[in-house]
């Protein structure tokens, strides 16, 4: 671990194992609290890696050094199929709002990290650092409600969905 001023402020620099190690103990203590919460349908679920039940239909949350999002990812090979879900997204836009609380952003045929084209609806928190313990109660806080609603809003909408 290395540190350095920048701009004023302190900085640590980790290697990538320290970083990969911090993330990880983020996403268990993250966990740690969801662990006792069931599902809408009263279920025991695994709410990091969310399974929608949906083949390209995705519950992904993501936390970095400058912020934070949670999103549902929609990654259809094939871009019009992925566009005809996108559409079904749209359809469900109030009921989604609702469990939700608040709107989010929609994004249709953006480039994910990997290159590939992907449509997605989001919200994110900034500034949120994952390798600072202290952003984590705002991170768990920015998270959790959020995955919980977004399993209401699924436990409803997810047979329009299917096939």
């Amino acid at each position: 671990m290395a540190s350095i001023i920048r701009n004023g402020y302190f900085c640590i620099m980790y290697t990538r194992e320290q970083a990969s190690q911090l993330r990880q103990e983020f996403w268990t203590t993250f966990g740690q609290y969801l662990t006792p919460l069931l599902s809408a349908e009263g279920l025991r679920v695994n709410w990091i890696n969310y399974k929608t039940g949906a083949k390209s239909v995705h519950f992904r949350m993501n936390a970095d050094k400058k912020s934070g999002n949670i999103a549902i990812e929609l990654t259809h090979a094939d871009v019009e199929l992925q566009e005809l879900i996108f559409e079904q997204l749209v359809a469900h836009k109030s009921m989604l709002e609702e469990a939700l609380g608040e709107e989010w952003e929609w994004e249709l045929h953006a480039t994910d990290e990997n290159g590939r084209i992907i449509s997605r609806v989001y919200k994110e928190i900034a500034p949120a650092n994952v390798f600072n313990k202290e952003d984590w109660p705002k991170l768990i806080s920015f998270f959790k409600p959020r995955i919980i609603a977004l399993d209401e809003f699924w436990s409803n909408a997810r047979y329009s969905f299917e096939g």
